[in-house]
């Protein structure tokens, strides 16, 4: 085992998601089945007697890389030295609630953590953010964590990625790890663009382009578009409970990807800061595709956008734009 043992916070730890990832988390699957573990869990103070409750199951996962546990309510503790941030608690929009309210009960949340990150954790910590809205969640925690270089804010698309993966796979028949290289371009909501024209596929023992092997264009545009896009709804509407451990393996993964890198000729989607790559606009946080060595990511150059992507890559980049506009008057106020 390498001796020193990481420091890993994940927020929202009595939550839903949390109750999937900690374990996950725990048990090697992110950083590896060698690099022991000090997990830091943040509530609120609520919240803290059921998060006594989830202590208690890690301890007794008996798990050979957790070192211990630190419960807190208080952003200094969980965010002391910390070498990876899970943000995945967040206010979740309730019924009738307008963007705007969500996005300010957001901010107010991301600049208490953005701070706490920039006063107590290293200065080379990975954030992934998965409380939604993400990417203007993690726009908004990297503007309050200055010292902290902003490359190293992410938004969650994995799940989207993970959905739009395992929608060719059943259209084709094959096993997910046959199907690589979709897309998800945008924000982390209705308007993101599931692509799957860049991607491949092994069928048969032979490589071929997705659009070649499903043969079916529309297909492509609309249903396939559709089904990922709405798929978080369908999950609520069937369980009456968001997608928990779907959204806990995403955050597992996307993390993994980060520390440990990206295949050759492969790439995976995340929430990056964009540079103004295939026409997004620059200083929001935007899915791209990316490879990742060394623990830095860099955007895929080069692929394809056609027509018909262009024109959802400008809806989804003009609400992220929205959204921002939003979320820095709310800082503005403050």
């Amino acid at each position: 085992m390498s001796s020193e043992p990481i420091r890993v916070v994940v927020t929202g730890a009595a939550g839903q998601i949390a109750y999937s990832l900690l374990y996950m988390v725990a048990k090697g699957d992110v950083f590896g089945p060698e690099q022991p573990l000090i997990l830091h869990l943040l509530d609120i103070p609520p919240m803290m007697g059921v998060l006594e409750g989830v202590v208690m199951e890690l301890a007794d996962c008996a798990l050979p890389l957790l070192v211990s546990v630190i419960p807190t309510a208080d952003p200094a503790v969980a965010f002391k030295d910390v070498d990876a941030a899970f943000l995945v608690g967040a206010m979740p929009r309730k019924q009738g609630m307008e963007r705007k309210d969500l996005l300010s009960a957001n901010v107010k949340i991301f600049k208490v953590q953005g701070e706490a990150l920039d006063k107590h954790a290293k200065k080379d910590v990975k954030v992934l953010v998965v409380g939604n809205p993400a990417n203007t969640n993690a726009l908004v925690c990297s503007h309050y964590a200055p010292s902290i270089p902003k490359q190293n804010f992410t938004a969650m698309t994995r799940l989207d990625q993970n959905r739009a993966q395992a929608q060719i796979a059943a259209r084709l028949g094959v096993g997910i790890t046959k199907v690589k290289n979709i897309i998800i371009w945008g924000n982390h909501s209705a308007t993101q663009v599931p692509d799957a024209r860049n991607a491949s596929v092994e069928v048969n023992g032979v490589t071929k382009s997705v659009p070649e092997a499903v043969a079916n264009d529309e297909f492509l545009k609309q249903e396939f578009l559709e089904t990922v896009q709405k798929r978080g709804a369908a999950v609520i509407a069937a369980r009456k409970m968001s997608s928990a451990m779907s959204a806990a393996k995403a955050a597992s993964d996307h993390m993994r990807d980060w520390f440990a890198g990206t295949r050759d000729g492969e790439y995976v989607s995340m929430g990056v800061i964009s540079d103004g790559s295939y026409g997004a606009p620059k200083d929001i946080v935007f899915s791209f595709p990316v490879q990742i060595k060394n623990r830095q990511w860099t955007i895929v150059p080069g692929l394809q956008v056609d027509e018909f992507a262009r024109g959802k890559l400008d809806i989804t980049a003009k609400e992220l734009l929205e959204e921002k506009e939003e979320a820095m008057a709310v800082c503005a106020a403050d």
